[in-house]
């Protein structure tokens, strides 16, 4: 339903799934195991991954806290997109790599929930795109000193309002891992 022309295409996001941002992430173990299972149903289904890495203050390119998890690994042939800003979309790459692709529906993972997570789902949403969250496949850290409530919390209200979120002409939702089932070659 992409209110992009000629999109027929999903593919699967994996947003900052980096050292220094998941190190004390909430079910940080489960939730990379979950993106991790994500990647090979996509990889078996021939849907493209495309993976997202942050820059910044505290992720510095080529440091340790940069790097992706070790339990993920990039395929050679998957894109990954370097971004400065919470919305992937922002100065990066994303959009062209996608409509290359004849990407118009996206499934998203990934951290920081209330942060990275949101800005690109909404990102992708106003741009067109159909936009489906993984509710147990997303992750942030403990910021209650700051005033935020808890990280459960804070995931528990993303996937409440993104599983009803609507726009004309595009969809949104949330699945669970297990419930993802990727067609074949699309």
């Amino acid at each position: 339903m992409t209110t992009l022309n000629d999109r027929p295409n999903t593919a699967l996001l994996v947003v900052d799934v980096q050292n220094g941002v998941v190190a004390d992430a909430h079910e940080r173990d489960a939730v990379v195991a979950n993106v991790a299972a994500l990647v090979d149903k996509a990889r078996a289904a021939e849907v493209p991954v495309v993976w997202v890495q942050h820059s910044g203050e505290g992720l510095e390119k080529g440091s340790a806290e940069w790097a992706l998890v070790p339990e993920l690994t990039p395929s050679p042939a998957e894109p990954l997109i370097e971004k400065s800003y919470g919305d992937s979309f922002e100065d990066t790459t994303l959009e062209a790599v996608l409509a290359d692709l004849k990407v118009g529906h996206l499934v998203v993972s990934g951290a920081q929930t209330d942060a990275c997570i949101r800005s690109t789902l909404h990102g992708a949403f106003a741009r067109g795109y159909d936009a489906t969250l993984v509710s147990d496949a997303h992750t942030t850290d403990d910021l209650t000193k700051w005033g935020a409530p808890q990280p459960a919390q804070v995931i528990a209200h993303t996937n409440l309002y993104w599983g009803h979120q609507t726009a004309p002409g595009r969809t949104a939702g949330t699945v669970v891992t297990e419930e993802v089932a990727f067609k074949t070659g699309v």
